[in-house]
């Protein structure tokens, strides 16, 4: 399977304290792979370093066939770069000023160029697929934490990533919200997407995920399919961190 994405070697510094050491992973194009660990393990820092957020120190990120990055990698090169990535965070950030549809339709306007019909055409569709035809016109404060993060990832979706990063997307969420939001993120790996997730919910990366990292101490600490990462795990740290959380 061609990679969607290839991270090789990273490391990310903060002062002299290191965030992310050395971690290679292979993310295949399709595939949903979770990342889980400690909070401190660097989950959050490795999303921002594959979002280009944050300038690596170390490695390089590889995505699809077009675009290698480097701590050395000029701004108009990240750039282009970073259009291929989608990017869900745990707050939301919608503009408050601009109805579901208009925060959707936005940034293909702005950035690739589309015309306001197509982006209009283009963010009725995505906030269809995930479950909010009926709020296009409605301003991020009449919407629910839940409707706000649906339509945080459409927005995300509208760029038409290779990958999509989605950092604890539920953890900001009243619990009965969280399994509409995880059942559409199921539909998502249904139709194809690759996607990189970051969570907490160790049965949505049971359920969902080709593959499951552990991060810890900014190292990938073990990689596995679900099956054998949670039942069958072969790395003390991995057995500890699991007998805490599930």
């Amino acid at each position: 399977m061609e990679p969607a994405l290839r991270i090789e070697g990273l490391s990310k510094l903060f002062g002299k304290t290191a965030a992310l050491r050395d971690v290679t992973l292979d993310i295949g194009r399709g595939q949903v792979i979770s990342i889980i660990g400690p909070s401190g393990a660097g989950k959050t820092t490795l999303l921002r370093c594959v979002s280009m957020l944050e300038r690596i120190d170390g490695g390089r990120i590889i995505l699809g066939r077009e675009h290698t990055i480097t701590k050395d990698t000029g701004e108009a090169v990240m750039n282009e770069a970073r259009k291929r990535i989608g990017v869900v965070f745990q707050d939301f950030h919608l503009w408050p000023h601009k109805t579901a549809l208009e925060n959707v339709a936005y940034a293909p306007m702005m950035v690739n160029k589309e015309s306001t019909d197509d982006a209009a055409k283009k963010a009725r569709e995505l906030l269809a697929e995930v479950g909010l035809s009926h709020k296009t016109q409605e301003y991020p404060a009449t919407l629910s934490g839940g409707q706000r993060q649906r339509v945080a990832i459409a927005r995300a979706l509208a760029m038409e990533p290779d990958v999509l990063l989605l950092d604890e997307i539920t953890s900001a969420l009243d619990p009965e919200l969280v399994s509409g939001i995880l059942q559409m993120i199921k539909g998502l790996a249904h139709d194809g997407r690759t996607m990189i997730v970051v969570t907490h919910n160790m049965d949505f990366a049971r359920e969902v995920s080709h593959k499951v990292v552990l991060l810890d101490n900014g190292r990938v600490v073990e990689e596995n399919v679900p099956q054998l990462l949670f039942h069958a795990s072969a790395g003390n740290r991995a057995r500890a961190f699991l007998r805490n959380v599930i």
